[in-house]
This record gives C-alpha cells, structure tokens and sequence, in this order.
C-alpha cells in the first residue's frame, strides 16, 4: 500500500496569538512550530497500516525552507520518504493549499492520501475535500477509525457525527482525514531519528491546477478590542461598590 499524508507546519499553541501590521495573517516570528495532532495521528494511522500490508509513507508539506523540520520529525515516527513543496512563507489559504498539494498526489501512484481533519492554526476544515474533488476520488473526513481491506481494495472509515456512528466504505485511491484520537502516536525511537536526520527530502516547485477563476483576495484578520479592567478597590473598602455591580446585574436576590 502506497500513502500519502500532507502535513502542514503551525505555530505552537499555547501562546500569545498576534497579528502583523497589515491584518492580513498571524505574526509567527516568536513562535514555536510543530504539526497539528491530526496529522500526526494521520502519519501514525499511515505507518501502521504499512506494517500490516507492505508499502511506502511518503509525507508533503507545502510551506517555507523551514518545514523541512516537520518533514523530518515524521520521518522519525516511520515515514518512507519527504516533499516539500516549498514556499516563501506566504499563506496560500485551503483552495491553493488543495491545488498545490494535488501536483504530488496525482503524480505518485498513491492508494490513499491521509491529512488531519483541520490545520491546528486555520481550521478550515476544506483542504483534504478539495483534494479529492480535484482527484476525482471519493473522500470521508472526520474519521475516528481506520481498516482497509487488500482484497477489496477498499477502506472502511468510521466517525461519529452527533452522537450517531456513521461507517464509509471507500473504494481505493480515496482521501481521508483524521482527526485526533484514532490511535496513540508514537514516540520516535533513536534510530529513527538518527535516519530521519540523514535522510533528503525531496523539494519540488509549487504549482496550481487553474481554476474558474474564484476569488483570491485576502480577507483582514479582525482583532479584538482591548477590555480594561476596572478596579473597584481593595480590602474591605471594596465591598460596597462590588454589591453595586452585582445589584446592577441582577444577582443579587
């Protein structure tokens, strides 16, 4: 079985969220970066079903020179083999994200192409749809469970969606994408590492299947209004303009 999983490089969470000067994406230049937990659960779901079948990982990435990090950190979890699609940093947004990551699908002979059900930093939740849709293969997302099936050729992918089990039988090739909690990742061993830090990864040009001419312009990311605390007073002193508030509110009986 030949997989592709697409990895995408995103900021750390658990920091400040910062906006450039012109509104138009997040300010990552204090940021630490990693993959999302979807994706990679997606390369762990992708490397344990080569070990029961037999085949070949190959991770992609469309982003900057710096990626490369991220390639290599799949790698060490089990990946065959890397692609950058490499960019100077801009942001191409899900409908070019789809485009640029087709080039690679289409051309490798692949069984089935994984990605995390959403970016941890956009969430837009479009890319692996779209890449199907210009695969012209059929496509489940939001999959919690994952078998495949040699003698069918065919997968079948389980989810839940409002508390309902739903289970897609798809023919392969075919596109899925993950989300967090289908298995437990592993940790990547030291010999896995040590290839990962050897091995070359793949950079190849980004180009985009045209389209009908949809709308490319940026949007401004809106920030939110500065709220300043007010203080009331301290210690006891405070107390009466507290039941104020409260009053005014309405919680008081």
């Amino acid at each position: 079985m030949k997989i592709l999983v697409c990895v995408k490089r995103v900021p750390t969470v658990g920091g400040t969220i910062a906006v450039t000067a012109d509104g138009l994406s997040v300010d990552t230049r204090m940021s630490g970066f990693t993959i999302s937990p979807h994706e990679e659960c997606g390369v762990e779901e992708a490397v344990r079903l080569c070990e029961r079948f037999g085949g070949s990982v190959t991770v992609a990435s469309l982003g900057p020179p710096e990626a490369e990090e991220q390639l290599r950190s799949c790698l060490a979890l089990g990946a065959s083999s890397a692609v950058l699609l490499e960019t100077a940093g801009e942001e191409f947004g899900a409908r070019l994200t789809a485009s640029a990551l087709h080039s690679v699908a289409a051309a490798g002979g692949f069984d089935l192409v994984l990605l995390g059900n959403e970016a941890a930093d956009t969430g837009d939740y479009q890319v692996g749809i779209r890449l199907a849709h210009l695969l012209g293969w059929p496509v489940a997302t939001g999959i919690k469970a994952l078998t495949a099936d040699a003698d069918s050729a065919s997968v079948q992918a389980r989810r839940e969606y409002q508390g309902v089990a739903e289970t897609f039988t798809l023919p392969l090739p075919a596109v899925i994408t993950v989300k967090e909690g289908i298995n437990l990742p592993r940790y990547p061993s030291l010999p896995g590492r040590l290839r990962a830090k050897r091995a070359a990864i793949t950079r190849a040009p980004v180009s985009f299947v045209p389209d009908a001419g949809l709308r490319t312009t940026s949007l401004r990311v809106p920030v939110a209004a500065r709220r300043q605390a007010t203080v009331l007073g301290h210690g006891a002193d405070a107390v009466p303009a507290l039941v104020s508030v409260l009053d005014e509110l309405g919680v008081l009986p």
